[in-house]
């Protein structure tokens, strides 16, 4: 018996799949709830549905839900990240004038070394270097920021940051609107596909272990509907946990590709879903381990250090206060809310819920509600290491 139907905004993008396969492989109606997905245009829309209570929750942004606790191009209305959705899952791509011209230097176009390919960036581009991001409030936007800085290209001195929505990121590259661009898949490539751009590198070498898109929701809302909060959080695990098994992908695929989803072709959604990468017209391919992750390592745990890294980010490029920014931050990752949805499952949860961010290069093993567990590499680049404030 179903108990409620809960709407959900979503952008049509890979990393919609827990959602999606919630409402269509039955995880949702296991939890006697019925999914009501609905498509938006824009992230902006996104916000504005979950904001003014046009839908009960959203597949959003990581960063959004922290951008509007520090009062940064927000509605006013509190937001609560009650589970990640996806970790990583982007893809970096250039014109390919510019992918050309970075040949012509030497660069291989590798797809695993992000020094290399930020240095053949930065010595081939043009000034500012104009970057497509899908919302100036996402973990595309705080990657590239992250990793241009670090090899000495500063913004926004010579930066040009544009905001594009993911669909149309490969004509604003044709356009010529955009040098370069990050955004989720498929529609990085889907630049390849159109012919007119070659990735450069997936965000995974940036951060190993990005928290991509959270499944958010009004606070007010979390706080009112505590019973429908967590079936709707065991549905969406139970979903990612499915889309983790070795055959799960082919499905999966096609399920997305169905029109009212992503409408396109299978075989473009299979390549983010297993790692399989096209990166040119020529047809080169490169394979990326976990380049979207959807469970394992404790995927879908919104740490509180992941906001805070975000809250920092954030509050670095628009001058706010840091320590303020790092506390308003910490309480938008509601691993709270997690903790009590998932305590009739399986799941195994961390002890803690805050860690050092970039700390592990390897898989590790930590301290589990249950006993022990293992985390998986979340390196940055450069070796650097944040450690929260308050763990």
């Amino acid at each position: 018996m179903i108990a409620a139907t809960l709407s959900v905004g979503f952008l049509p993008l890979v990393d919609a799949a827990p959602l999606i396969v919630a409402h269509e492989m039955g995880f949702a109606a296991e939890e006697s709830i019925a999914i009501d997905l609905r498509r938006a245009p824009s992230w902006s829309s996104v916000r504005d549905m979950l904001s003014f209570g046009r839908v009960e929750a959203a597949h959003m942004l990581s960063p959004v839900p922290v951008a509007a606790a520090l009062g940064l191009g927000g509605t006013g209305t509190p937001l609560s990240a009650v589970s990640v959705l996806s970790v990583n899952g982007d893809a970096i791509g250039v014109s390919n004038e510019l992918a050309a011209r970075m040949r012509a230097g030497g660069h291989d176009f590798a797809f695993n070394d992000a020094r290399a390919a930020g240095a053949a960036l930065i010595a081939h581009a043009a000034r500012p270097l104009r970057l497509g991001v899908p919302f100036p409030f996402s973990m595309h936007a705080e990657l590239l920021y992250y990793w241009l800085s670090a090899l000495g290209m500063p913004a926004p001195q010579s930066v040009d940051i544009r905001t594009v929505p993911p669909s149309l990121m490969a004509e604003a590259l044709e356009a010529g609107e955009i040098d370069a661009f990050c955004v989720g898949e498929p529609w990085g490539s889907m630049a390849v596909e159109n012919g007119v751009g070659t990735l450069l590198l997936p965000g995974n070498a940036i951060w190993r272990f990005a928290p991509e898109k959270v499944l958010a929701v009004r606070s007010d809302w979390a706080d009112a509907e505590p019973e429908l909060m967590g079936r709707l959080i065991r549905a969406v695990w139970r979903a990612g946990r499915w889309l983790a098994e070795p055959g799960s992908p082919m499905l999966a695929a096609e399920l997305l590709s169905r029109p009212e989803y992503l409408d396109l072709p299978s075989e473009i959604l299979d390549r983010a879903l297993t790692g399989r990468l096209v990166i040119s017209a020529q047809g080169e391919e490169r394979t990326v381990p976990g380049f979207v992750e959807f469970h394992h390592n404790s995927a879908t745990f919104p740490w509180r250090s992941q906001a805070e890294w975000i809250g920092m980010q954030l509050a670095a490029r628009t001058g706010l206060d840091r320590t303020s920014a790092a506390r308003a931050a910490r309480a938008v990752f509601r691993s709270d809310i997690y903790r009590q949805a998932l305590t009739p499952t399986r799941a195994e949860l961390p002890a803690a819920s805050a860690k050092m961010e970039g700390a592990l290069s390897e898989p590790t093993a930590v301290a589990s509600v249950s006993g022990r567990m293992s985390l998986g590499p979340d390196s940055f680049f450069d070796g650097r290491i944040f450690e929260p404030s308050q763990i």
